[in-house]
């Protein structure tokens, strides 16, 4: 099996109708599997969608244990060469995976691929290439720094805005709504992390790739990515989400300098 596409949903059972007529088109004629897990979905997710994507797993969970250990799940049952975490909100081209397993191929030091992501409106998405939120590049992003000078490498490495988003780089964070990963890449490395619930999980893999010896890279493959609405982020409950997995990541990596996540989420 050359590739396996992972999609975990809850609740937009029609991006994921969009999601998976995508995927149909870009993995036809290749050998590819799909597995979509349903984080007990209210919106009758599986029973909408099953009889209409037959070759697609589902995989029904009775509870929502959170995006990266419902990932794992279908990471661990699934049997690509390569494994592609997807959200439900995304739109892939025809040619998308077909040319990003051909430069995996072609890269054996590649460990993970991010791609351009736009949003509904077809603005480019500044979490398409980002580097590691050490805490210089946190303070330079929360205090707006990394605004103020958009073309320095010292002030502006959270989104990277100096790079040419048409061409490739080689990165430190790949996106958790697309990450193209080797599967060998993983067993060296390990899963998902599953105590993120949402949110720095996919920092978190990112730098234990880095970390083990592989590179990840930034290709500028076009997908739609309608940003948040597989998580709604406006909910205040979801940006206490996303910093509280930015305090798990500074706790794990950056001990000594945890105090300063701490101080922001108060």
């Amino acid at each position: 099996m050359k590739l396996s596409i992972i999609i975990v949903n809850y609740n937009v059972k029609y991006f994921l109708e969009q999601c998976l007529c995508s995927v149909r088109a870009a993995i036809a004629g290749m050998e590819a599997e799909v597995l979509v897990v349903d984080n007990h979905s209210a919106d009758g997710s599986v029973e909408y969608l099953r009889p209409r994507f037959p070759e697609v797993t589902f995989i029904e969970n009775k509870d929502n244990p959170g995006f990266a250990k419902a990932n794992n799940q279908a990471i661990r049952i699934s049997s690509g060469e390569y494994v592609l975490l997807l959200n439900p909100d995304t739109v892939i081209g025809e040619e998308s995976v077909r040319s990003l397993c051909f430069f995996m191929d072609e890269h054996p030091e590649a460990g993970g691929i991010g791609v351009k992501m736009l949003d509904g409106h077809g603005v480019f998405l500044a979490e398409s290439k980002r580097s590691f939120p050490s805490p210089w590049v946190s303070f330079c992003k929360i205090f707006g720094l990394s605004k103020l000078f958009p073309s320095s490498r010292l002030f502006a490495r959270y989104s990277l805005p100096y790079l040419n988003k048409e061409k490739q780089h080689k990165v430190e964070v790949l996106a958790g709504a697309f990450m193209f990963l080797r599967r060998k890449a993983l067993d060296k490395v390990g899963l998902l992390d599953e105590s993120f619930f949402m949110y720095g999980e996919d920092i978190d893999l990112s730098y234990r790739i880095v970390q083990g010896g592989y590179v990840n890279y930034y290709i500028p493959e076009r997908i739609l990515h309608y940003k948040g609405e597989s998580t709604k982020q406006g909910d205040i409950k979801y940006v206490k989400a996303f910093y509280g997995a930015m305090l798990i990541f500074y706790r794990k990596y950056y001990p000594h300098s945890g105090w300063l996540m701490s101080m922001l989420i108060r």
